[in-house]
């Protein structure tokens, strides 16, 4: 986790869209951890383009 509190949407963000990118599996720790992060960010929104 980035220690700049303002930075950690932007790392919720890209972390998600590079499971998402390369389809990673997420453990129930990471999810949790994601969901919380997310709940901070509600105007977030994240962008990947599958990998092929």
């Amino acid at each position: 986790m980035p220690p700049a509190p303002s930075a950690r949407c932007r790392y919720a963000t890209e972390w998600t869209a590079t499971k998402l990118r390369w389809n990673l599996s997420v453990d129930p720790a990471e999810a949790g951890a994601l969901q919380a992060l997310a709940a901070e960010c509600p105007d977030a929104i994240v962008q990947f383009e599958p990998a092929e």
